[in-house]
């Protein structure tokens, strides 16, 4: 049993709660007994949050966002900024020269060549058409 003590206006009123059975109450105020139906609780709704769907992949199985790689090999060409690989100009093996374009990144809704900054052979790709790479993605070695 609870006793509680409330004032209303000025006027003093000495509460009971007694037992609660389903939604009845038995409540004594000031020495009077009442019975206090009580409205049903509702149960929460419990919201499941979706899980984010797995990331894409390419045709081959592998992600579709290229990290930056760190091997900062000399003539690594890469990405200027993030985007995605719309063409590579370019196959293992082939020569280029310094001003070539050897992959047309879209960025912003912009195409963008990235060029090659030395002459050379191409001696590998980092990533496929269509690949996401993000800024500082190794894109292909000229060596």
């Amino acid at each position: 049993m609870k006793e509680y003590k409330y004032k209303i206006n000025g006027t003093v009123y000495n509460v009971t709660v007694g037992d609660i059975e389903n939604n009845m109450a038995q409540v004594e105020v000031n020495g009077t007994p009442y019975k206090v139906e009580m409205e049903q609780t509702v149960a929460p709704v419990a919201v499941s949050t979706p899980r984010p769907s797995a990331a894409p992949r390419t045709v081959s199985g592998e992600k579709v966002i290229a990290k930056p790689t760190t091997t900062g090999g000399a003539g690594a060409i890469k990405a200027p900024l993030p985007g995605v690989v719309l063409d590579i100009k370019v196959n293992v093996g082939d020569a280029v020269n310094a001003g070539d374009t050897v992959v047309i990144l879209e960025a912003m809704k912009m195409e963008n060549n990235i060029n090659a900054d030395k002459s050379g052979v191409v001696k590998s790709i980092s990533v496929n058409k269509g690949d996401s790479v993000l800024e500082g993605a190794e894109l292909l070695i000229i060596g």
